[in-house]
């Protein structure tokens, strides 16, 4: 079966330099906990995306369309051995997620074209993903790489998240591939803050993550 983040999340996300990042770091960690599932407080992150030929979800995203979708196949720490489908629904600014756990011999169907085996399957995440590559021609693109370090505060069921050391692949076919070649996607002073909570977001998280400028 499917699981899913049993309510809509806010997400807030921005782009911030190094000292900003030191900044946020040092007054989290006198309040958030490490997420004990990183190592050395990070894990790194692949995921490859898919897109339709015209690049509408990526379209949907830079115009801010209210209500959005996409689909993603992601591992962890260079281990193929588990690795989820997931698709992420956003609307009125509200995030959820929906996954699926595929194995790597689906997976390399799934980049190959060979996708018949989604149809009839008993996951419906796996179904309609199958559905949206026949009728929209959605198709695993754009590979993803990055490093991230999490911290967690309980109250308001807070995370929040640093991701950089980001790179892309030059071809969905090397998902699987962990010598495959990337490039750094934008600089390598690219770091990505993201928020996320449910019903509110504590005031000393606020004030932990707010540099000038860039208010959640």
């Amino acid at each position: 079966m499917n699981t899913i983040d049993k309510r809509y999340r806010h997400e807030w996300k921005h782009e911030i330099n190094y000292s900003d990042l030191i900044a946020i770091r040092q007054r989290l960690r006198a309040v958030a906990c490490a997420d004990p599932h990183a190592k050395d407080g990070k894990y790194h992150i692949r995921s490859l995306y898919f897109d339709n030929l015209d690049d509408k979800t990526l379209r949907e995203k830079l115009d801010g369309v209210n209500r959005r979708e996409k689909f993603r196949i992601r591992y962890y720490n260079g281990d193929p051995s588990i690795i989820n489908l997931e698709k992420k629904s956003r609307l009125n600014g509200l995030g959820t997620k929906y996954s699926a756990c595929l194995s790597k011999e689906q997976v390399e169907k799934i980049i190959t074209g060979d996708i018949e085996f989604m149809r009839d399957d008993a996951n419906t995440l796996i179904q309609e993903l199958y559905c949206k590559m026949v009728y929209q021609q959605l198709r695993p693109k754009t590979i993803v790489d990055y490093e991230r370090e999490p911290y967690i505060y309980a109250p308001g069921n807070v995370r929040v998240t640093f991701d950089y050391d980001i790179r892309t692949g030059l071809t969905g076919l090397d998902f699987l591939d962990p010598e495959c070649v990337t490039i750094e996607a934008g600089t390598d002073q690219t770091i990505i803050l993201e928020v996320k909570w449910d019903d509110f977001l504590p005031s000393i998280i606020r004030d932990c993550v707010n540099v000038r400028g860039r208010h959640v």
